[in-house]
């Protein structure tokens, strides 16, 4: 701990003299967490947040200041300091942001007023994250009705491929259709797409944007879907806060969030530790020997520097370490992941009005993974008594990028701008194939014997061009804007070799490079009908290139096999939405939107054989599939009181496969046709309490839809519902002490088929927050 605060306590300087006050919401309550700027006429700057109990302190030159002060959900204000005014007990009170006035900056890739965004456009302030018992990115984000992974349940008990994001049910398998940023740059897995949830730094993040319709005309690949932006904070005065929590399932956390300011330079530092003795994931009445709890440990380091040499320049670099050690649920099967990642960029505005800004990345991971085959009962064996190793997998994976953005404002009414980036992925899939080795079968282990080894794999290289125009006048707002991109797959092989004998087997081959041009228009049209009402919809398309891991991968869960596929062609999507947004009283907010995706050539797991409970399933193009819905949610704040809820309709099939026409009407897999979710929350010092339900509908786990889980008539997956609560209590200005349960009243809920599997029973953890200020 000194160490860290050594390091940080590198970029502070005290200056001559301080300015303090409190800041309080028009009921007279205090705010937490709202920044203060203070500037002077000589252009110092310096920051700080205010604590829990409204209060802010921070050293600033004599002479005049101009303090700029800003909360989540208020309207920002800015207060002049003459030389010799008072500058000590300050009292600021702020109101609640109307709705033009909040700021998002994914939807357009620039700063636009969020009531000016004609799309469906979700944020989780820094209120709703706080209030959230979830301990990962992910179970926060299932607050979004529109936002769900392949596979119905967290990230802290599921395999990191499973993690895929999926926004509006786009994705009928485990790859992302969603790209994820971390302030702005790509943050999904570079081989496979998903989504490491364990890696956002929740501890500084400021906000969470979430963009439910297509944005491929903006960010290209992996958008074709949405996107998902965690924007952290920015760099205030020295502070540091230390959470510490434990939990029933064993479930140690600790957590460092800390910042500094040094003049024009700022630091910000993130870090956890978490553990978890898990829980067994195959239903009890299925449960053998074999099955042991799904556990996880990880840790998490993220560093990163501002620097703004003058008012118009800003640049950062962030460095990020990660390390992550799974038990799936199973004797022997682990899967462990090292991911070194730095990034770096910088913002100029110019005198022309006009802003430029570049940014660059790597990505260094490397993945290791165990696939272990369950022995079939007989006579003399048990069920689920006796595995079998079949798969030793490594994946390591090196990927570089950059981004360059130039927008400019023009003509009064139009703001243009113009962009183009890349990305470079190299990756294989390095794998030792198992057989059974001769002998009697011994349980828990049954011995196996190296037959194969495979290295699998390519060089993915893409790159985009796009411009848009945002044109504001006589009340409406249009959206115009088009990208192209290019893609190739090259150096792509799968190496077969026989174990012992050395020789190259009759699949082992280089395979040919393909390449794709596709362009992404979209047109967008928002009109005020009112100062409360907007009505707004677009018209887009998207597509996203199959990853190294669906070409050139194959993997295992419990008894299903599925197959990689080098043919694998990109997707298309064609979209429109429709919506209108009400604003009917003082805080409240109500949004409604209608949607229609058609998706072709969309790449999901079919199955193409299966002998007994085994199931053989390769990737393929589908030929089309349709996703169409209707999602509502509603936002209602009234002094220390918020209300907010949501829920979606979505119905998505697969409307032709002329490979196999009996999957035609099918809905999609991993697709539930209702989701739904609320949170009541009581915020005002020293007291924070919250509680939430969400809902999910019946949803298939099998392209075919027939699967059904034993006990049940139905197919599919039964719906089913949770609960959770936090509350929170503040000590004076250096401690809180808080508690949370996940899944409150216990419920089982079924994940998957073969074996049944089930999400996580109640969760309760209970920790404290520690303040440290001006060190």
């Amino acid at each position: 701990m000194r160490v860290l605060f050594t390091l940080l306590s590198a970029v502070m300087m005290v200056l001559q003299a301080p300015v303090g006050g409190t800041i309080r919401d028009a009921t007279g309550a205090a705010i937490a967490g709202a920044e203060v700027v203070v500037r002077s006429l000589g252009g110092d700057v310096a920051r700080t947040a205010s604590g829990p109990d409204g209060r802010f302190a921070v050293d600033a030159p004599e002479g005049a200041l101009t303090l700029v002060v800003q909360a989540a959900g208020f309207a920002a204000t800015t207060r002049t300091l003459a030389a010799g005014e008072d500058r000590d007990g300050l009292e600021i009170v702020l109101e609640p942001a109307a709705l033009h006035e909040e700021v998002t900056v994914t939807p357009t890739r620039s700063q636009q007023a969020l009531a000016a965004v004609p799309a469906s456009v979700h944020v989780l302030d820094g209120e709703a994250i706080r209030q959230s018992p979830a301990q990962v990115a992910d179970d926060l984000l299932r607050q979004v009705p529109t936002f769900s992974l392949f596979r119905r349940t967290s990230s802290v008990s599921s395999h990191p491929t499973t993690q895929g994001v999926s926004l509006r049910g786009i994705g009928p398998s485990g790859v992302s259709r969603t790209l994820v940023l971390l302030d702005g740059v790509p943050f999904n897995d570079p081989f496979g797409g998903w989504v490491y949830w364990t890696r956002v730094p929740l501890e500084n993040a400021e906000r969470i944007e979430v963009v439910d319709g297509t944005t491929s005309n903006l960010y290209g690949n992996y958008a074709m879907g949405g996107v998902i932006n965690v924007v952290t904070r920015q760099p205030v005065r020295p502070m540091a806060e230390l959470k510490a929590q434990a939990g029933s399932q064993r479930n140690p956390k600790i957590a460092l969030a800390a910042t500094g300011v040094r003049g024009r330079v700022g630091a910000l530092l993130s870090g956890s530790w978490y553990r978890t003795d898990g829980f067994p994931v195959v239903i009890a009445n299925e449960r053998g020997p074999i099955d042991t709890n799904a556990t996880l440990e990880y840790r998490n380091l993220d560093a990163k520097i501002d620097y703004a040499p003058a008012d118009a320049v800003r640049a950062f670099f962030r460095a990020g370490y990660f390390a992550e050690n799974r038990g799936n649920g199973k004797i022997l099967e682990v899967n462990d992941t090292r991911w070194i990642a730095i990034n770096g960029g910088a913002r100029v505005r110019l005198p022309d009005a006009s802003t430029f800004e570049v940014s660059a990345s790597g990505d260094f991971e490397r993945f290791h993974s165990t696939f272990l085959a369950v022995v079939p009962g007989s006579a003399t064996i048990a069920p689920r008594s006796v595995v079998r190793l079949t798969v030793d997998q490594n994946v390591p994976t090196d990927a570089a990028g950059g981004a360059a953005v130039w927008s400019r404002p023009f003509a009064g009414a139009h703001t243009f701008s113009a962009g183009a980036d890349f990305r470079t992925i190299d990756g294989d899939s390095r794998e030792d194939a198992f057989g059974a080795a001769p002998g009697p079968v011994t349980p828990p282990v049954q011995a196996s014997t190296l037959t194969l080894r495979r290295v699998s794999g390519g060089r993915q290289h893409a790159a985009g061009f796009f411009v848009q125009d945002v044109v504001a006048a006589a009340g409406w707002t249009l959206t115009l804007g088009a990208r192209v991109d290019r893609w190739t797959n090259g150096d792509a092989h799968n190496f077969e070799t026989g174990v012992p004998s050395g020789v190259p087997t009759g699949d082992s081959r280089a395979l040919p490079e393909t390449a794709a041009t596709v362009a992404s228009p979209r047109v967008g049209a928002l009109f005020r009908a009112s100062e409360r009402v907007r009505i707004w919809g677009s018209l887009g398309s998207g597509f996203r290139a199959p990853t190294l891991n669906e070409l050139y991968r194959q993997f295992r869960v419990g008894t299903v096999l599925t197959l990689a596929n080098a043919q694998l062609g990109p997707e298309r999507l064609l979209g429109g939405e429709a919506g209108i947004t009400m604003t009917p009283a003082r805080g409240l907010t109500i949004r409604t939107a209608w949607y229609d995706n058609r998706v072709t050539n969309a790449v999901s797991n079919v199955t193409i054989g299966s002998s007994g409970p085994a199931v053989t399933q390769q990737r393929q193009n589908l030929g089309r599939t349709r996703i169409r819905g209707l999602q509502a949610d509603v936002d209602f704040r009234t002094g220390a009181w918020r209300l907010a809820g949501g829920f979606l309709v979505n119905h998505a099939r697969v409307a032709e496969l002329g490979a196999n026409p009996a999957l035609a009407g099918r809905r999609l897999p991993q697709v539930p046709t209702y989701r739904g979710s609320a949170r009541l929350a009581y915020d005002r010092a020293p007291a924070s309490v919250s509680m939430g339900v969400q809902y999910v509908g019946r949803q298939f786990d099998d392209d075919l839809n027939v699967r059904v889980v034993p006990g049940h008539e139905e197919p599919g997956l039964p719906a089913y519902a949770t609960a959770d609560a936090t509350i929170s209590w503040t000590l004076g200005r250096r401690f809180d002490l808080y508690a949370g349960v996940q899944n409150l009243f216990d419920t089982t809920y079924i994940v998957g088929t073969l074996p049944t599997t089930i999400g996580s029973p109640r969760l309760v953890d209970a920790g404290v927050r520690i303040r440290f200020a001006g060190w």
